[in-house]
């Protein structure tokens, strides 16, 4: 392939949840990398930018589209801890934590027993490995840079991080990283990790493998062992990437390739979309009370399709969309749980929570067999309209993630709006009893709606209704500012 974008065209087209993801994106992409150097490179950074939402320690899936036609979704999710732990071991240890949040309180369940096996390191290691072409060193060292000199969260993250402040703060390591003179993080504090900055500087120069590093995986299950926690070294020995064929679908003339099972998003994406297909007519014009209705009907429809026999992950996620000026394409979303507040000893990598989140488990905490891959909502996507350019596509937000890009793909297809128009329209999502409605709607409309089912109308919006960061090849972006979305282009270079 080759190494420099058509003259004309930006080398590289970037969106994601924080400035500096994008950037390290685009400096990777700058640097002769490609779409999947460049999306390694991001992952890395928002373990540094976006701490609340993705780390090292969590879990996630990157869906690649190449230019050489190659289609493949990396599945780095988290697994069940427990292999090898002994039948006669204590069950793990929760402990409950109370998050306030603007319209109620909810209770998470935190500390060592809450840990699944983490999988964006290894994820970002076998992606890198199987499709990027920088060295390894080059693609790790912006991580590198902000862990050690410190980074600015600015006001999206730095909210996160006071939301989940009991979490954040619940052990030493937490509290010298997360307060500043006592008290919890300001917009403009800069956050320091020297652990992470030392533990990324030996995985680039090949010191240690990751997590399956015999004295890492040790030190880890030690503590683990110490504390209430059920994952052993042998769950971080074993653990692999498992590389699927997308699931495709078509809607309105248009390719789509998203995440396919044993994970639940993707499906029920396409299931939308061929509830909205099989009616044979036009959407309503978007925005009216008749395309609102069909929404919802879809949306319900949907959820009741869906049971989720398996466990099932929510809350903190983020994504990036890469497209370099080459034709690769790159999908990327990960997320860390709502975290667990245990730091992996020596790495300065806080762990999920992922075994901790009670609604993912209707039958019981560590209920599920060891080595078992949790599910996940998670749906990382690239759209091929039939007479336009691919869409990179992927949102945050947990059970929302299925209606936030499912009304996006419809706004393109169906009501032929710009990307950009696309993302920034007001959305609804349907939680099983009422409307979630976000602002924007015209009020007759609403009106009708709320003729047909309980509709409860935001006062603004939030990220809990997604974060769809997208992009296209010749570089239409955009960051959905629901989740600090933010964009980048690569500069153009000539040969």
């Amino acid at each position: 392939m080759p190494s420099a974008a058509p003259i004309g065209r930006p080398r590289g087209v970037v969106a994601a949840g924080h400035p500096a993801t994008a950037a390290a994106a685009v400096d990777v992409l700058e640097a002769g990398g490609n779409a999947y150097d460049a999306a390694v490179a991001a992952g890395f950074v928002a373990a540094v930018a976006e701490p609340c939402l993705s780390s090292l320690g969590g879990g996630g899936f990157l869906l690649a589209s190449t230019a050489d036609r190659q289609e493949v979704v990396f599945d780095f999710f988290v697994d069940t801890p427990g292999r090898g732990r002994p039948a006669d071991a204590p069950p793990p240890q929760l402990d409950p934590v109370t998050v306030r949040f603007k319209s109620a309180d909810q209770v998470f369940h935190i500390g060592h027993g809450a840990v699944a096996v983490p999988g964006c390191l290894p994820g970002y290691l076998h992606v890198h490995e199987r499709l990027g072409r920088l060295p390894l060193s080059e693609v790790v060292a912006p991580a590198i840079g902000h862990a050690r000199d410190g980074l600015v969260l600015g006001p999206g993250q730095a909210s996160v991080v006071r939301l989940l402040e009991p979490i954040m703060t619940a052990n030493e390591e937490g509290r010298t990283r997360y307060l500043v003179d006592g008290e919890i993080l300001p917009d403009d504090g800069e956050v320091v990790n020297a652990p992470l900055a030392a533990f990324l500087t030996a995985i680039a120069d090949g010191t240690i493998s990751g997590f399956d590093d015999p004295d890492v995986a040790r030190t880890i299950a030690d503590d683990m062992a110490a504390n209430g926690g059920a994952m052993t070294a042998e769950d971080l020995q074993a653990y692999r990437v498992v590389e699927r064929r997308p699931l495709a679908a078509w809607h309105r003339g248009a390719r789509l390739i998203t995440n396919p099972p044993p994970s639940y998003g993707g499906t029920l994406i396409v299931r939308a979309l061929n509830a909205l297909s099989s009616d044979g007519g036009p959407m309503p014009p978007f925005g009216s009370g008749a395309a609102l209705i069909r929404l919802a009907e879809v949306l319900d429809e949907v959820t009741r399709f869906h049971t989720a026999p398996r466990p099932l992950s929510t809350k903190g996620t983020t994504h990036v969309s890469i497209a370099d000026g080459e034709g690769n394409l790159a999908a990327m979303t990960t997320s860390n749980g709502s975290c667990s507040g245990v730091f992996l000893p020596g790495t300065g990598i806080m762990a999920n929570n992922i075994m901790g989140e009670e609604d993912l488990h209707p039958a019981g905490f560590h209920t599920a067999a060891a080595g078992e891959r949790v599910g996940s909502m998670m749906s990382p996507s690239v759209l091929f309209p039939p007479a336009d350019e691919p869409i990179v596509l992927g949102s945050g937000g947990s059970e929302r993630i299925r209606s936030a890009l499912t009304q996006v793909l419809v706004n393109v297809l169906d009501h032929d709006l710009a990307l950009d128009v696309a993302v920034l329209a007001p959305r609804l999502h349907w939680d099983g009893r009422s409307i979630q409605l976000e602002p924007g709607f015209d009020p007759e409309a609403v009106a009708l709606l709320a003729e047909r089912r309980p509709v409860n109308v935001w006062q603004e919006t939030d990220l809990y209704f997604g974060g769809v960061h997208a992009v296209g090849p010749s570089g239409a972006c955009v960051g959905d500012p629901r989740r600090g979305g933010t964009t980048g282009l690569a500069r153009p270079t000539r040969r």
